[in-house]
């Protein structure tokens, strides 16, 4: 079964009708019918934030969504841990001259210990990383 991490910038495309790149998280997402989906909680930690001052309405599509893949079972979220924290910032300070964020760093190395190469996004820190952006 193909692998795929998930970044923040896919989740609010298929939560925000009105984003840039929906179109692109939908056309990839119905390429990934039988792939197992990772994603980490400090993603949705994102996603919630993002949405936070978006209105009701948003929020609860964000939380709807969330909730839907926390129960999916081929979708991984994997936990936010101290030892997690320490180690994207530990990757964050070696990386003083990216624009990465705190987040991204956690992502990029939860898909290097899972050997993952694909993430659904346009973020081209992954991509300066040796990860494919599928949109």
């Amino acid at each position: 079964m193909k692998v795929v991490f998930t970044d923040t910038v896919y989740w609010v495309a298929l939560i925000n009708p009105k984003d840039e790149w929906r179109n692109q998280a939908r056309s990839a997402t119905a390429l990934l019918n039988d792939a197992r989906i990772i994603t980490t909680d400090s993603i949705l930690i994102e996603v919630l934030n993002f949405f936070a001052e978006h209105g009701d309405e948003a929020r609860r599509r964000a939380v709807s969504v969330i909730e839907q893949l926390l129960t999916n079972p081929d979708t991984e979220v994997v936990p936010q841990t101290h030892d997690v924290f320490l180690a994207g910032l530990t990757f964050y300070k070696a990386r003083a001259d990216k624009g990465y964020s705190l987040t991204d760093c956690i992502s990029m190395i939860t898909m290097r210990e899972r050997n993952i190469a694909e993430v659904l996004t346009h973020d081209r820190h992954f991509v300066q990383e040796g990860f494919t952006a599928l949109f």
